[in-house]
């Protein structure tokens, strides 16, 4: 009836609602949460009492000098899985009170050397999964409370001499899967309170004699899955709190431990190397006592006569020769 068409076109003539905004913050939340695969700005109004932000899996390209500004109490930023290309130098300015920064999985090839310098009280510092080339020294300079620092997976062919001194509060160090194919004398210098470092999977064909003096507090050492073909003597002797060492699939021949401490035996993991099995190894074995996280893949590649035998079976066996 004609009565009732009117009253549609009324409908069909209203304006449709705008779709809402994703991610809208509340008002008065401490923790902003937002994985919105669509989300592309960062977003703006949160409340001053924010101690938290995570803006994960979305599609941010960039974020603006200010978008951290109003944020005073901000403790947590995690910003991984984005399509952040750089930062803004003055980003982290407005939040001094910044403990830790997650900017995992995105495609940083560099930052700003200012970026830290009003960050002094970061404790965790995730870089893991971008393409950072190189190191800058200035990155590190004013972080003195930093505790953890990841670095894994990027495309890092060199670490600086003393590029790390200014963290000295530093326990964890993760630089693994990168490019490193050598590690400069004093590369670790300063970090005399790091506990775990990890190398592994890059392209390490050796390491400088004092690699580790610099690092007595090592307790786990990971340098599995590199090029190692020999280690100078006495590379671990500064370590004497070191509980977990992994040298697996490298193409070590020879190895020398230091005697076993007082405490739990070491954790070693030689597997996958080309062990000569004569009267060094073998003796340096028996001495520091480790336990062998895998003996099945701990094999001997000569001399031939113990081709393929198991290393912790020649010395359990007792026919050393030595």
């Amino acid at each position: 009836p004609p009565g009732r068409i009117l009253p549609l076109l009324q409908l069909l003539l209203l304006p449709l609602p705008s779709p809402a905004t994703p991610c809208s913050p509340q008002p008065n939340a401490t923790r902003f949460v937002c994985t919105e695969p669509t989300l592309s700005t960062f977003p703006s109004g949160l409340p001053p009492t924010t101690l938290a932000i995570s803006v994960e899996f979305t599609a941010l390209a960039t974020l603006l000098p200010t978008a951290l500004v109003g944020l005073p109490q901000l403790q947590e930023l995690h910003l991984s899985s984005n399509r952040l290309t750089t930062l803004p130098e003055a980003l982290l300015r407005p939040v001094p009170t910044l403990r830790v920064l997650d900017l995992t999985n995105n495609l940083l090839a560099d930052l700003p050397a200012d970026i830290f310098t009003s960050t002094g009280h970061l404790q965790h510092l995730v870089l893991q999964g971008n393409r950072l080339q190189a190191l800058q020294p200035a990155w590190f300079r004013h972080l003195p409370q930093l505790r953890w620092l990841d670095l894994a997976a990027n495309a890092l062919a060199e670490v600086p001499p003393a590029v790390f001194h200014p963290l000295r509060s530093l326990r964890s160090l993760d630089l693994s899967r990168n490019r490193l194919a050598s590690l400069a004398p004093g590369a670790l210098a300063g970090l005399r309170a790091l506990e775990q470092l990890d190398l592994e999977g890059n392209r390490l064909v050796t390491l400088p004699p004092a690699a580790f003096a610099p690092t007595p507090a090592l307790r786990l050492l990971f340098l599995q899955d590199n090029e190692l073909r020999a280690l100078p003597a006495g590379i671990f002797t500064p370590l004497h709190h070191l509980h977990v060492l992994d040298l697996a699939r490298n193409w070590l021949q020879a190895l020398e431990l230091p005697p076993r401490a007082p405490g739990p035996a070491l954790d070693l993991d030689i597997s996958g190397n080309p062990w000569h099995c004569e009267c060094p190894l073998l003796a340096s074995l028996r001495r520091a006592a480790p336990r062998l996280s895998t003996t099945r893949d701990t094999l001997c590649a000569s001399p031939p006569r113990r081709r393929g035998r198991e290393v912790a079976a020649v010395i359990q066996a007792g026919d050393m020769g030595c």
